[in-house]
């Protein structure tokens, strides 16, 4: 049997074992994924006995992510780039392998929500400046924005993930958000805003011109009070799921041999783990 997982503090709420479980029956493969609860003063010593375990490899979530860098043999041009790891490949040899394919799920997910957009098309607003703008930047980044505004409530958290690319990335003011949207080709909600349990995103869409489309990373809810303001304005909209999705496919492949597709029974099967 192929065994993997996914290590956070806590773990009881990863849909990943769901949605890798689900790749598993449908496939029919002999593999496991589960949750493992690791604390993070642990996490050194787990990643490092993973081979003993007999484990492939690993996800890793919160609050995971930027620790493990430090610890992988090897990283990939993406995790080093984004300053995170949440793919873990063991090797033959039983070396760690890190990876982030969160800027790979992100853009994938565009892709198969909005065939017609293209990177290039114009400028792109990101909202936020933490973990997930650093990979929805970089993914745009190497898909070949233009120009990405970034706007944040934290000036100088806004300013620090400028310098990826101070040529293609402007920081603006969160004061400025609404009339940052003049003229853009997309826009990114990598806040909690909008979430379930927080406060709806404050956003002004007038600016915004009619054939942009708008993507929110958050999925509980699937429609957002962004992208329900968005639809009803007429523009094309993408949900946060996707990106969620995507991103498993790489770590799956690695593991258990099979790159999976991501299809409409598989969004089915993982919203019962969002409801």
């Amino acid at each position: 049997m192929i065994r993997a997982g996914v290590m956070g503090w806590p773990v009881g709420h990863s849909l990943s074992p769901l949605l890798h479980g689900y790749w598993l029956a449908h496939h029919g493969i002999d593999g496991d994924y589960r949750a493992l609860a690791v604390a993070p003063e642990a996490l050194a010593q787990r990643l490092a006995g993973l081979a003993d375990e007999g484990l492939r490899g690993v996800n890793l979530t919160l609050p995971h992510k930027p620790a493990a860098l430090a610890m992988m043999a090897s990283l990939s041009p993406a995790a080093r780039a984004i300053g995170a790891v949440n793919t873990v490949v063991v090797g033959a040899d039983g070396s760690l392998a890190g990876d982030n394919t969160d800027a790979f799920g992100f853009m994938e997910n565009l892709r198969a929500g909005a065939p017609h957009w293209s990177a290039g098309s114009g400028p792109a607003v990101v909202l936020g400046a933490g973990g997930a703008a650093r990979a929805v930047c970089h993914g745009l980044l190497e898909a070949g924005a233009p120009e990405l505004r970034l706007i944040n409530r934290t000036m100088a958290r806004t300013e620090a993930l400028a310098a990826m690319d101070a040529a293609r990335i402007t920081p603006r003011p969160w004061a400025e958000r609404a009339e940052a949207l003049a003229g853009a080709a997309l826009l990114v909600n990598t806040t909690t805003l909008g979430m379930a349990g927080q406060a709806a995103l404050d956003l002004d869409l007038a600016a915004l011109p009619p054939e942009a489309l708008v993507a929110d990373i958050v999925y509980a809810p699937l429609e957002t009070p962004l992208l329900a303001a968005a639809a009803r304005r007429g523009n094309a909209v993408v949900d946060g799921l996707g990106m969620l999705l995507h991103q498993a496919r790489p770590g799956f492949a690695a593991w258990f041999g099979v790159m999976p597709e991501v299809t409409a029974g598989l969004r089915a099967h993982v919203l019962v783990g969002t409801s």
